[in-house]
């Protein structure tokens, strides 16, 4: 390759090196990775992001992601044949069988629909983002991603496809993938109250997420809103554990936890977490098989506590 054409990929490169470091969605060792790769780069290229006048050389049309997915989706257009008036009047009328059947709640048959539209015209990214949206509704999450992802890949401006794969992501307890694609989703349709409204549940649901495991400053540690402290003031509770610590069965087990937590790497390593799992799922049913009705009391206040809240994300309709 010649060396300013390599130079020129180089710099793109380098630009979206600097928007990774800068984005929250990295820990700061994965910044720090990326940093030495950037300062790596402008070394052997002999390259300076922050010297305008040696870069100006180098203009590119938008950011390095982007010029990526058009060139992906312009790869794709070639590889399919031509369509005829024909054939798009009939892909275009299987897409709106879909969408009828989906307002039916007739969701295998959208389905079947949006697949036939697509084997058809594999290039339009609304049948694949519709498609998303009857995966959605039978609890397919994962091919509602998918389908998004695809849908993105053919239209990297689409923001209805972000919106669904943001809900996919919310649905699947991912909410930090989730705030991301409603941000963009947001950013391409500024005026859509829907988006701005899920993009603060979703960064609401990662503020109590961190929360989730929190201490109070000289308290009881609170997990999953379960209150501790109460736990360790019910009488029959501390019956049962001081029984329970008497058994020689249970002090080796309790030993064998201690063991494992005190003798393990930080973070732990995975035969270390294996065997203190274990080991608490054998505690676990010592406690069972010595007092099943209080054990059967804990379940129901950890139900009560973590029983999850209405879903008031606000949907997004097919096209």
């Amino acid at each position: 390759m010649d060396s300013n054409k390599a130079k020129h990929l180089v710099f793109g490169f380098l630009g979206f090196l600097d928007q990774q470091i800068t984005s929250s969605e990295l820990d700061a060792a994965a910044k720090e990775s990326l940093e030495v790769a950037a300062q790596c780069l402008q070394s052997a290229y002999g390259l300076n992001l922050q010297d305008q006048n040696a870069c100006a050389p180098y203009p590119l049309p938008g950011p390095l992601e982007d010029i990526f997915a058009a060139g992906l989706k312009e790869l794709n257009s070639q590889k399919m044949p031509r369509l005829t008036t024909a054939d798009k009047e009939m892909a275009e009328k299987l897409k709106n069988e879909g969408n009828e059947l989906l307002r039916q709640e007739k969701v295998l048959e959208a389905i079947s629909s949006y697949t036939k539209a697509i084997a058809i015209d594999g290039r339009n990214a609304v049948y694949y983002s519709n498609r998303a949206a009857a995966h959605s509704k039978m609890g397919d999450h994962q091919k509602c991603i998918g389908d998004c992802l695809k849908a993105l890949e053919l239209d990297p401006n689409y923001s209805k496809a972000y919106g669904r794969k943001g809900l996919a992501h919310t649905a699947l307890g991912q909410h930090r993938e989730a705030k991301e694609c409603f941000r963009k989703a947001l950013e391409l349709d500024p005026a859509n109250d829907g988006y701005r409204e899920n993009l603060h549940l979703a960064e609401q649901s990662l503020k109590e997420q961190s929360s989730t495991f929190s201490s109070p400053a000289g308290g009881v540690p609170n997990f999953g809103g379960l209150d501790l402290s109460q736990l360790l003031n019910n009488p029959a509770l501390m019956s049962m554990a001081t029984s329970m610590m008497a058994n020689p069965h249970v002090q080796s087990m309790m030993a064998n936890m201690v063991s494992t937590a005190s003798g393990a790497q930080s973070p732990m390593e995975p035969a270390a977490m294996s065997n203190l799992l274990q080991a608490g799922q054998q505690l676990a049913q010592e406690m069972q098989a010595s007092n099943p009705e209080l054990v059967e009391q804990l379940r129901a206040q950890m139900r009560d506590q973590n029983s999850p809240p209405d879903d008031h994300h606000k949907t997004i309709n097919e096209d």
